[in-house]
């Protein structure tokens, strides 16, 4: 299965400068829950946001540049090779950037969104969904609190057949 897992802001934002523009750390750890012990596919200025790579996850990042190679990640030069590396029996999530998502989006079988309910200044944005082709099976709200600014909800979407 492909599974793009995102946190966006109710305009869609993802980001500004190749940074979240919230702190959400309940959202950390349900990412962090879902995608480990998968592969997760990136651009390269999403893998270049971390400080390291992320542990028990196999990366595949996505870039054109042919002399791109950091230690421990697979690269592949589009998002269907990506895919492509990831065996049949694997799920795959998509973990951004902005481009990322909108080259996957074709691909995807699950959307796995965090929909901050906030509108913020970006320069990176999660794509439109066309709802013919996605229903929203699960959410979960939840508001705002000492350790989170904003309320935000986790929405499962599956794309219909």
């Amino acid at each position: 299965m492909v599974i793009m897992i995102a946190a966006a802001a109710e305009n869609n934002a993802l980001g500004k400068d190749n940074q979240l523009v919230w702190h959400l750390p309940d959202d950390f750890k349900r990412f962090k829950q879902l995608t480990t012990g998968h592969y997760i596919i990136m651009g390269r200025k999403t893998f270049e946001s971390f400080p390291k790579p992320l542990p028990n996850r196999t990366h595949i990042v996505i870039t054109r540049q042919k002399d791109y190679h950091p230690e421990g990640c697979l690269i592949a030069d589009s998002i269907e090779n990506a895919i492509a590396i990831v065996p049949q029996n694997e799920d795959a999530f998509i973990i951004g950037g902005g481009e990322i998502y909108k080259l996957a989006m074709q691909f995807a079988d699950k959307i796995e969104l965090t929909r901050v309910h906030a509108a913020f200044e970006g320069d990176a944005f999660f794509p439109e969904m066309d709802p013919s082709e996605w229903e929203l099976t699960h959410i979960s709200f939840h508001p705002k609190d000492d350790k989170h600014q904003f309320d935000f909800t986790y929405e499962t979407f599956l794309r219909i057949v």
